[in-house]
């Protein structure tokens, strides 16, 4: 037979609130720190998706004028088509991550969104492809110098 009167241990199981309060202002503080990073982080993949897709249209750009003999194509529409479709976007933010090329005679001098192509045949820059953009990247650099 069991005794009834032995009192039964109570166990002290769990976390206190202020454990608790401790962890989440601990949570709190890190997320703080890590949501601008990663939003940095973002912006700076966006970049580098640009660089590689202006490389892209450079060497499209580059491959027409060797096939058709030191010819510019006139516009990147449906000439241009079989060398690179579809024109990727320019994913950097202050580009609009729009796939839009505006046929230009010079390189920007301003803000813009989408890509700029130098149509001019006279121009030191014929046949270049720009980001078409005077704004500035995350290092301080402009979009125009990629």
């Amino acid at each position: 037979m069991g005794c009834c009167c032995k009192k039964m241990k109570k166990s002290k199981k769990g976390f206190t609130l202020i454990e608790l309060m401790i962890v989440v202002a601990i949570i709190g503080i890190l997320a703080a720190i890590a949501i601008p990073r990663f939003a940095q982080m973002l912006e700076k993949s966006r970049e580098g998706a640009t660089k590689g897709n202006l490389s892209s249209m450079r060497s499209a750009v580059s491959i027409y004028y060797s096939e058709r003999e030191g010819t510019w194509p006139g516009d990147m529409t449906t000439a241009f088509t079989s060398y690179l479709y579809p024109i990727p976007p320019a994913k950097a933010s202050p580009l609009g991550n729009v796939a839009t090329v505006t046929g230009t005679g010079s390189a920007p001098a301003a803000a813009g969104t989408g890509w700029a192509y130098i149509t001019d045949t006279t121009s030191v820059y014929a046949g270049s492809v720009f980001a078409n953009s005077t704004a500035t990247d995350s290092k301080g650099n402009s979009f125009t110098t990629y």
